[in-house]
């Protein structure tokens, strides 16, 4: 079955960006959604090949730049290619992001490898359709012992697809335990938020814990991550989150590691920061991880007033000298909205600021150069002077 692209769309694919919208395409009326399509330009030139959605805005993602067949082997080579990429640059590490959806040439598809335990996400109708054959190929390959489907994600409503979550494959405890470096974590695959932790912050945790000292503050700390590595070098550490569960975990992951140095508190980072500043308490290191307070272009000015909100009590309330690590995981802010709105907290905390570090998801979150839209993470390291 062929696609035809726009000249637009056609300009596009050859400029690499591996979506394509569904203003620049003619797709057959007989299509349903989730096929392996041929694509072509205005004069039948073979472009590649793509997976086609009928539901989504996105209407193709590309899967090759050839015709070759796109069968079982070709998914289980795309499989294999990404799990050595993993084993290569985290030998000896169990816990780590298997599969990035596009940043692996497998759209729609992505794989958290928790040791013996896999976490997968199926967001797109092609991926939904070939199920069956990817847990058995992921089973292969990584020789688990079970799988969790945690397609309980909003992004499969605008594919046509209900959100879906339970065991797939083996069995899986409620809770699976997991390493940062030094600090062992425990994490419910189930339950917990996305595929079970937030494994695109990995990285960012351990280097947190490096220029971590004095007073330390974790604001959003939902397990821990942030609070726990600072916790091997800073005095103390108080750790916030709006969630009791959350900070239960906290907890159970505070005695898990025998530190004595982390008070974890349940409230509203928003309330707490601005009552910390009134009465004159001051910290060497804070770090904010939020939500995403940007979940479309409609809410990005929204979201911005909120991250600015935050940065700037967390800079009024730094030592100086003091570091600031300082998160934001919302698509739709990019760096430089995202500096831009920085700068402007630091100027209305009155306060220089440093930027010692960019950084962004971990190096097992591969991002394609030509789609600049899956580089969502961002995290700076700031010192405040």
């Amino acid at each position: 079955m062929e696609v035809v692209l726009s000249p637009r769309g056609a300009s596009r694919w050859m400029a690499g960006h591996p979506w394509i919208f569904q203003s620049d395409i003619t797709p057959p009326a007989t299509l349903a959604g989730g096929e392996v399509v041929r694509v072509c330009d205005q004069r039948g030139r073979c472009l590649g090949q793509a997976f086609y959605s009928r539901s989504s805005k996105i209407s193709l993602r590309r899967l090759s730049r050839d015709e070759r067949p796109v069968d079982e082997d070709f998914f289980r080579q795309r499989i294999r290619t990404a799990v050595e990429l993993r084993r290569a640059m985290l030998p000896g590490e169990t816990t780590w992001r298997a599969i990035h959806g596009d940043g692996d040439e497998l759209p729609g598809l992505v794989v958290d490898r928790y040791g013996d335990y896999l976490s997968v996400q199926f967001l797109i109708p092609a991926i939904e359709q070939r199920r069956e054959m990817l847990v058995r190929l992921l089973a292969e390959t990584l020789a688990c012992k079970g799988i969790v489907n945690r397609s309980d994600v909003a992004v499969r409503g605008l594919e046509g697809l209900p959100a879906e979550k339970g065991v797939i494959y083996g069995t899986v405890p409620d809770t699976v335990p997991m390493r940062e470096g030094q600090i062992e974590m425990a994490v419910n695959l189930l339950e917990g938020q996305k595929t079970g932790a937030f494994l695109d912050q990995r990285e960012n945790h351990i280097v947190a814990g490096r220029y971590a000292r004095g007073r330390a503050l974790d604001c959003f700390s939902y397990v821990g991550g942030f609070a726990l590595q600072m916790a091997r070098r800073a005095d103390h550490v108080t750790a916030i989150d709006s969630s009791e569960p959350a900070c239960e975990q906290i907890r159970a992951n505070v005695g898990r590691n025998k530190l004595a140095n982390v008070e974890v508190l349940c409230a509203n980072v928003f309330d707490f920061l601005r009552a910390e500043f009134d009465a004159g308490k001051r910290y060497d290191t804070i770090v904010l991880d939020p939500p995403a307070f940007a979940r479309n272009k409609a809410a990005r000015d929204a979201g911005l007033r909120g991250y600015k909100e935050i940065n700037l009590r967390a800079m009024q309330l730094l030592t100086p000298g003091g570091y600031l690590i300082s998160s934001s995981c919302s698509h739709h802010i990019d760096e430089e909205h995202f500096e831009t709105m920085l700068q402007a907290a630091a100027a209305d905390a009155h306060r220089e600021v440093q930027i010692i570090e960019r950084r962004g998801a971990g190096r097992d979150h591969p991002v394609l150069l030509a789609l600049r839209e899956t580089r969502y993470l961002k995290c700076y390291v700031l010192r405040v002077l």
